[in-house]
């Protein structure tokens, strides 16, 4: 079993940044594919990002503002998200798979329980 705790949303402004972190349990956290999704009212969770061993994968809404990066001795996985849009304001959520490297959440095995980032205009 693998426990996922996010960390970092907040409010910010448009432009603005912010770090998402991903504290997970597990002894075979390398193994994992780990990924970031979000989701809003009324719309299906989105996929945002995801990492592996090293290779990334990103939605083309964030390519280029938001850099996923995980540290496999602390069990953590990071979201640097900068040039904050207010589209972007939604629940995120941090997710492991063992299954896949890819961009569908039916892949994933895991979930935590999502952090809240609002962007103001």
């Amino acid at each position: 079993q693998v426990q996922l705790v996010e960390s970092g949303g907040g409010l910010v402004q448009a432009g603005g940044s912010l770090r998402l972190s991903c504290a997970a349990s597990g002894r075979t956290f390398s193994r994992y594919t780990m990924g970031w999704f979000r989701q809003v009212p009324g719309k299906e969770r989105e996929f945002v990002s995801a990492i592996n061993w090293g290779a990334t994968k990103y939605a083309d809404s964030v390519k280029g503002r938001f850099t996923i990066s995980r540290d496999n001795p602390k069990n953590m996985v990071y979201l640097q998200m900068n040039s904050l849009k207010p589209e972007d304001t939604a629940v995120y959520y941090c997710a492991a798979s063992q299954r896949a490297f890819g961009s569908n959440s039916g892949a994933f095995d895991y979930w935590g329980q999502g952090t809240q980032v609002t962007v103001s205009s």
